[in-house]
């Protein structure tokens, strides 16, 4: 007599993770800087259950690293997950798409980006909410570089802001 599974033909079952031991996670970070690509998306199947996405090798590791220690010592508790994301929530307002962009990718308030153009110098001061630009508010700074050149920029591309390290 053969056994029927109870569970449904649509479902496929959780994944199992291996354990970590604390004591191997020092000697596992310590590998993940020498070990091959091949070798990273395959620990990438293991820990995470699924095939790795195309990001680059610096991404791998470091979502590895971070795995490896979630498995080994244990993860969020649920509290500090729902409180995170209430504050990311009071943050964005629920907007997908301010959720996107990195919060490091904007200058302070009260910064000034002074750009020479057309022989010009214009300067812009960064404001809690927009931009201020010859005394008006703007809500981006792909605006003022359009206001200033009549043509398409990228805000962060015109005022020298994009390429920087963090």
């Amino acid at each position: 007599m053969t056994r029927r599974s109870t569970m449904p033909a649509t479902e496929s079952p959780a994944p199992v993770f291996p354990t970590i031991p604390p004591a191997q996670v020092l000697s596992r970070l310590a590998a993940l800087q020498t070990a091959s690509t091949a070798d990273l998306k395959q620990q990438w199947r293991e820990l995470f259950g699924k095939e790795p996405p195309a990001f680059n090798r610096a991404y791998l590791q470091s979502r590895l690293a971070y795995r490896i220690q979630e498995i080994a010592y244990g993860g969020l508790k649920p509290e500090t997950r729902t409180r995170l994301e209430a504050l990311g929530e009071q943050l964005d307002g629920g907007n997908v798409v301010l959720r996107r962009i990195r919060a490091d990718s904007r200058p302070l308030p009260g910064t000034r980006l002074v750009r020479e153009y057309g022989g010009v110098q214009h300067v812009v001061t960064v404001r809690p909410d927009d931009f201020e630009y010859e005394g008006r508010p703007y809500r981006s700074l792909s605006a003022i570089a359009r206001h200033i050149t009549g043509t398409r920029w990228n805000g962060h591309t015109f005022f020298g802001l994009k390429g920087r390290a963090p």
